[in-house]
This record gives C-alpha cells, structure tokens and sequence, in this order.
C-alpha cells in the first residue's frame, strides 16, 4: 500500500497488521522538469524544449522522476516486486489521484492495482476503505494534468515578459497574478479614496425607574424630517450622495446646545423575533479563515497543522470543499452536544448541509474530528498548537447540530424639539439572546475587529411609546470616512472564493507565494502590495488583460471542472487557450510595443511631476531627472506629495570626496540599497563609443564598502582609495600569494583556498605577512565565537518540538529551533513575530531544503599510504 507521507503511512500500517506492507512516495513522485537542465536531451533541441510540453502535438507532457525521490521510487519498486498485490490509497482529491495515476505509470505494477480512498484515518475507516476499493478515475487526473499544463504554460511564457520588462527572476501565475492585482487594487482604492469629514450628535438618556438597565445612547437620526448623513452615505472620493443633511462641527455643536435641558420621548417602539442559525461545518477555506480570525494563524501554518491532525487521525481530510456530514458524524455531534448541553440545545431533527461552492466535491467530507465518536480535546492529548485548532474544529462540528439562538432585536425613536423649534429624532437598537443555542458551543469571528459578534447582546431598557425620557448629556462628535481595509490573508481567501478564483485548497499556497516573491508584505495582519507589484500588475492589465480579469480567470477553472466531469476535452480547450485566436502563444510573441519605462512608472498622488519608478534595484522617484529611492518599509498609499518632499528633503548621501591622482577618475561615496559604499566615476568616452555601444573590455568602476567605524559624512578621499585598493597582497607564504580583503563574514587573510580571519577591518591594512604567518602556523579555528543571547524566546515549534528563538544573524534576524533557520522576511518584526509565523519560515525552509536534495558528497583526493 503506497499513502504520501510517512506520518500516515505508520499510522495506517498499525490499523491493517500482518500481510500488508505500507510504504510512503513522501508526495509527488514526478512531474515537468522544473528547469532547462532537467529536460531529457532528445527534447532540448525541440522549440517547446523548455516548457516541458509538447504544445505542437496535443500538449503531451514531459515527465521526469524527481532527483530527489528516485531512491524513493527504487525502494517501491522493490518492495512491489515482492507483493501480491497494489493498494494506491493517496488523498481523495484530484491532486491525490493524479499521484496515484503517476505511481502506477513509473512502477508499472504487474500485480493487481486498487485505489483506496478514505477521509479519516481511523482502524473502522481503513479497513472498510481496504474493502471497497475502485479503479482509477481517469476524468479526475485528466482534469488535473490539464490544470498542470496550464499553470505551466502560463507561468513559463509570461514570467520571461516580465524579466525583460520589469526585472528578472520575476514569476507570473494564473492564481497567482490575479490575487496580486486584487491586493493592489485595493491599495488603489486607497490611494484614490478622499476621506469625508461629518457631524453628529449623541444624546445619554435616563428612563427615572430604578429597574435595570434604566439607561442607553441614542445618535441623531434626522432634524426636521431630513435625515442626517452618516458615513455610508459618502462615495469614495468623499462626496455626499443623496438627498441627506450634513453637519459641520459648528452645526452639531449649536443643535447639542439648544437641546440642552429639553423634554425627550419615546416616539415609536419596534421590536423582531431575532434568530441565528448554526455556522456549517468547516470547509477548507471556511477553516483557514477563522483560524487566522481566532488564533493567529496564517493560512498556510492552519494546514500544516491540519495536515498533522489529519495524518494521526484526530481530523478528517482537510482539503474538501464539502460541508456535508455523514450519518455517523451528524449522531456523534448529536449526542456530545446532548450530554454537554443537555437535550434542550439538541433539534429533533438533524441538520443537513449543502455546500454553495460551485463544483464542490460532496463525495468528500466537512472538516470534522475523526471517528464514530467525537474524542473531546482533552481526551486527545495534543498541546499547543494542534490542541487549539483541534479544539476549533470540534467546536464548530458540535455546534452545527444544535439549535438555533433565538431573542429579541428592539429598534426605538426619540424625538425632542430643540430651542429653536427643530424637530430632533434620535435613534437606538438593542438585541438581548433569551436562548443561545449553538452560541454556548462556538460563536464565529469576524474580519471587522468593530463588528459585532454573534453573542454580544446591547440591552435597551423596557420602553414604550409615549415614555418621558431625561437628557443627562448631549455631545457633538466629529467623524472621518475610512478607505477600504486592506485584505487580510483571510479575507483575500475569502474574496477569491467568492469570486470563483482557483481551487480552495490552493489558496493558502498562493499567498504564501505572492509573499515569498516580494509582491506583497505584511504589515501586522494587513497585505500590502510592493510598488513592484504595481508594475506587474500594469504590464499584465495593459498587455494581457484576459489572463488577470477576474471573470475570465473563474471560467477558466469552471473549463478545468467541466474536463474533470468529462463536458469537456482536455486536448480542444487546451489548443483554444493556447494556439486560438489572441491565444497565449500570440499574446507573447509580440511584446515589442510594451514601453519596459511606462509600465514601471506610476504619477506620486497631487504630484503628476513626480514620478514612482520601478528599477532593477527597487523602486524610486524621479523629479525632473532627481532621483530617491523609496523606503522597503512605505506603503503605497503613503506615499503622497508631502512624503515625497521629505523624501527628497533627506541627504541623498553622496559626497564627491576628489579625484583618484592616478586615473584622474571623480571619486564618491555613496548610500546603497545595502550599506555606504564609495566608487569611481568613469567617463562616459572610456566606456562607450561615438555610436553610443558599449567599448569591449571597457573598465567597470570599482567600489568599495565603508567599514563600520566610517561614515558618509566623514570618510576621505585617502580612505576611499585604500577601500578601492583592496584586495590587499600582503606577501608570499609557502609560494602562494597572501591577500587582506573584506568579505561578507567580515575581514579575512586569502592563501589560495585557505583563509584565516582577522580581528578588525583596519587590520587589512596593517597586518604583515610576518603577522601572516602567525595566523597560518596555528590550527584552523572551525567553531564560532560564543553565541549572542537571543534576542527572543517564542516557545516549542509544533514540528520539530525544540525551542524556537530569534537571533541576530550576519544577514540579519532570523528564527532557530536549533537545527532549522529561517531569515526573517519583509514586514517581519522581531518584536512582533508571533510563534506561528517563526514556525511556518522555519517549515518552509525545510521544505526548500528538502526539495532541494541531499548536497552532492565532496570528491576527496586519496592519500597514499605511507
């Protein structure tokens, strides 16, 4: 039997006993070459050679085992040899059958071959699954390999636009580009948006009864009939839209004080049955949203977690679209609810829920704890982090069979005449919860921290039309319109599900990948876009319109399903997409007319002259040929005319500190992207000729670093030239040349491949070759200084079990759990990276490395006996 992971592989291996042996394929077993190395040498002279696919003869794919899982693929081979038969139990999902599809195309079984499903892993669940086996479902790996092809098509034909238009080593994804643009779409609403200013007032009330509560706050509503304008009542460029009042603080302030000391009453009373139904089960994105809502958790380290959960058999598979139970789960969430609850929290009937995600998978589960009987998170014991989301899920699943909250919702009116004869009406609503149903079990988070929650009760005093009321306080108040929040990861998922954008269970990889690539930072819990996405996302808007409009993008994953239900062929779309008339092919034949300057350039706002401009090196401004660059940190919206002033207000940091005596050369010294440097100002006549092309062997300038002690303020032109001169050749040690240089582990002695390091900077330009060969008469020194404490301790990483903690490295922070490190990214703080998010830099960096392959063994020289 052949699962993905060796996790669940030893789990399933103890519920079948003797007679079977199960091994792991540790996920994919092959797949495109990923890069033009890996292509088989009979297909690198073809033209498509580099795609891996044959697009001229009905996109025949180029598979290759991966280098890394070709011991794997040995080892089952052998074990296969010396088995009675095949059981293929990878996930249920299409991505699941495609791997099971790929196991029995590169084993080549000779023996009979089942294909196991199950969504739990229990003993009950894997032996009935070992009972009921199926044949391969064909439609389902089509549809998956046709997903593949495209996605590779997409991203190997448009990323190498954007490494000649906007800057290399860029990537371009058919998920991927379009939740980019969602993200800077957004920050352009927020660049755009003008925020409105308004009035109002408020008014503390008192009924003059001793019962409980006897006092609320109502807000005005309307004066003289004419209601009063509230921010929704402002369009995003802050105009007022229609037929309302506004109120100036000058207004506000006048209305408040001429109703000072004035009769209120209750003018009407209306009160609504208020009733809640339970949330459904969880789905993948549904899961992955209120863990990032209610426990911090980015998307990604959700189903790492998940993933765990899953593969020990505490959960359902996590990767379904479904919010359907099956019987035995509906009885066991029945029954726990009943004997946490009591009967009285339980319907008489079951609840049943139908999935309104399009194509959703029903075959499959909700998310769920795993068994005919729920174990509750004490019995499990996990800890941590696994025991919180585990927790979450049984909540939620308990919930979804209990009854419905039910109250009362009261919306009153005030009126009062002011002293001037206005007609004020105020306005107040309540909700009180006589019966909380589900909401004793889960009560749903929200993406607005000011929202209310489902449980949250506002209770209004027992009023009745007519009523006396007494003003204790009115207060004029000041408002301002917010632009759009920024998406969060959960709500970006959120917004791609709703709009039918890709698959659910890929959502949480493409945010990571749109991080990863630098197309988006964090800022807290907040996507910003980077002004580099901005040129990305112009140039594709401008030149590829199709492949990032939003409809079109949903109907290309509403063709995929069509091909999984077998509506369409894989061969005819896959030729319409990428031969058809604007096809892809065509789309990136002719990209002479794509200006690289124009899609990297964006006006600063109230400032046409300035502009933001996309390097190769980062973005910066440009005002009438000056030149800043533009802080990692800025957010897009920040920038404006007044921030691009200050910017261009700072010291640029460049110094003209003289002349070199021999070349004649003007020397600086400059502020880079990565530290002070000084260099050299060739003459355009040395380097060009009078055509303008580039002088072969023309000289580069040389450039230096300061070293720590100096400072663009105060370095020399003296200092800048020895910094120029290095390398330093100190002398002649066992016929090698010794050099002195600076490197990026800090100062060091060269001889040959051998190296010794020195105390300081200022070293490099004092130590002898008698100091020399000190240094290299003494052992080698392989350990490092003693470590510096941490600059924090978060806790036990989920994975590996051991500490995490955050250091101080050469390059920078980083997070350690002592055998794993992960550099810190943009938008990390130290101060504020939670334990979640060092734990998902550090699985990802274990999952780069492991994709990565073992490092080839050093050749080593053999030595002769003596």
């Amino acid at each position: 039997m052949i699962v993905e992971s060796p996790a669940k592989a030893k789990k399933i291996a103890g519920y079948l006993g003797k007679g079977y042996v199960v091994e792991s394929s540790i996920g994919h077993i092959r797949d495109l070459p990923a890069d033009a190395a890996q292509v088989p040498a009979k297909y690198k002279s073809e033209p498509w050679g580099r795609l891996g696919v044959n697009v001229d003869h009905e996109f025949e794919p180029v598979y290759i085992v991966n280098t890394d899982k070709k011991q794997q693929v040995a080892k089952l081979k052998k074990l296969l040899s010396e088995a009675d038969e095949l059981y293929l139990a990878t996930d249920e999902d299409r991505e699941g059958e495609a791997i099971a599809w790929h196991l029995q195309e590169v084993l080549k079984p000779k023996v009979p071959v089942h294909r196991m499903v199950f969504h739990e892993i229990t003993p009950e669940a894997i032996r009935a699954a070992a009972r009921n086996t199926r044949e391969l479902n064909l439609q389902l790996v089509d549809a998956q390999e046709t997903r593949r092809i495209l996605d590779r098509l997409y991203g190997y034909e448009v990323s190498p636009v954007l490494w000649k238009k906007v800057m290399p080593k860029l990537s371009a994804g058919r998920v991927q580009s379009v939740a980019t643009r969602l993200v800077v779409e957004r920050e352009r609403e927020r660049i755009a948006f003008v925020s409105a200013h308004y009035w109002d007032v408020g008014v503390d009330l008192a009924t003059g009864r001793p019962e409980e509560p006897n006092r609320f706050t109502a807000k005005l509503v309307s004066v003289d009939g004419t209601r009063i304008a509230q921010g929704k009542d402002f369009t995003s460029r802050g105009e007022l839209k229609g037929s309302v009042r506004k109120l100036d603080e000058q207004e506000a302030r006048g209305l408040a004080s001429r109703l000072e000391g004035r009769p209120f009453e209750v003018a009407s009373v209306e009160q609504k049955p208020y009733t809640r139904k339970p949330y459904a089960p969880f789905r993948t994105t549904t899961m992955q949203q209120e863990a990032s809502r209610k426990l911090g958790f980015s998307p990604k380290y959700a189903m790492q977690l998940a993933q765990k959960l899953y593969e020990n058999g505490y959960i359902t598979y996590m990767r379904t679209d479904s919010i359907t139970l099956s019987e035995t789960a509906v009885a066991a969430a029945r029954a726990q609810a009943g004997a946490l609850y009591g009967a009285q929290y339980v319907p008489d009937k079951p609840r049943i829920y139908a999935s309104k995600v399009k194509n959703a998978q029903e075959a499959h589960e909700a998310i769920r704890p795993a068994g005919e009987r729920f174990q509750t998170p004490g019995e499990t014991g996990l800890t941590g982090d696994q025991f919180r989301l585990y927790e979450l899920i049984w909540k939620r699943t308990i919930a979804s069979q209990m009854k419905d909250a039910a109250g009362q919702s009261v919306s009153v009116r005030i009126t009062g005449e002011s002293t001037s004869g206005e007609s004020a009406e105020f306005g107040a609503s309540g909700r009180t919860i006589t019966f909380h149903g589900f909401l004793k079990a889960y009560v749903e988070g929200a993406d607005d921290p000011e929202s209310r929650t489902d449980d949250q009760e506002s209770r209004l005093p027992v009023l009745a039309e007519g009523d006396a009321l007494e003003a204790l306080r009115l207060l004029a108040e000041g408002h301002s319109t917010r632009p759009p929040a920024r998406y969060t990861e959960a709500s970006l998922i959120k917004e791609l599900e709703e709009r039918e954008i890709g698959r659910p269970s890929t959502y949480s990889s493409i945010i990571s990948t749109i991080l990863d690539r630098g197309y988006v930072f964090k800022k807290g819990t907040a996507l910003v876009p980077a002004f580099l996405a901005f040129a990305v996302v112009q140039l594709l808007e401008q030149h590829f319109g199709n492949l990032v409009d939003y409809d079109f993008t949903a109907q290309m994953e509403e063709s995929l399903d069509a091909i999984a239900r077998g509506e369409t062929e894989r061969v005819p779309w896959l030729t319409s997409f990428y031969h058809g008339e604007h096809g892809l092919k065509e789309l990136v034949s002719d990209i002479g007319g794509i200006d690289a300057k124009e899609v990297s350039s964006f006006p600063v706002k109230d400032d046409p002259g300035t502009m933001i401009r996309v390097g190769r090196y980062g973005p910066y401004l440009d005002r009438d040929g000056q030149r800043c660059n533009i802080p990692e940190e800025l957010a897009p919206d920040e920038l404006d005319k007044a921030k691009a002033d200050e910017l261009f207000a700072q010291p640029s940091g460049d110094r003209t500190l003289g002349r070199d005596p021999e070349t004649g050369y003007e020397i600086v010294a400059k502020s880079g992207r990565y530290g002070p440097y000084v260099t050299e100002i060739i003459p355009e006549e040395v380097t060009t000729t009078a055509s303008g092309r580039k002088k072969p062997g023309a000289p580069k300038p040389r450039t230096g670093s300061l070293f720590k002690s100096m400072s663009l303020d105060t370095v020399t032109l003296e200092q800048a030239l020895q910094l120029l001169s290095l390398p330093r050749t100190v002398g002649e040690l066992d016929g090698e040349q010794v050099t002195a240089q600076n490197g990026r582990f800090g100062p060091y002695l060269k001889k040959g491949t051998d190296s010794r390091s020195l105390a300081s900077e200022e070293d490099i330009f004092t130590v002898t070759i008698e100091q020399a060969k000190e240094l290299y008469a003494q052992p080698k020194q392989r350990g490092r200084r003693a470590a510096a404490p941490p600059l924090r301790e978060l806790g036990n990483d989920p994975a590996s079990g051991k500490p995490i903690t955050v250091k101080e490295g050469r390059f920078g922070p980083y997070v350690t759990d002592g055998e794993t490190n992960a550099s810190l990214r943009k938008g990390d703080e130290v101060e504020a990276i939670t334990i979640q998010r060092a734990a998902e830099l550090l699985q990802e960096r274990r999952e780069k490395v492991a994709a990565a392959g073992p490092k080839p063994a050093r050749k080593r020289t053999a030595k002769s006996k003596a």
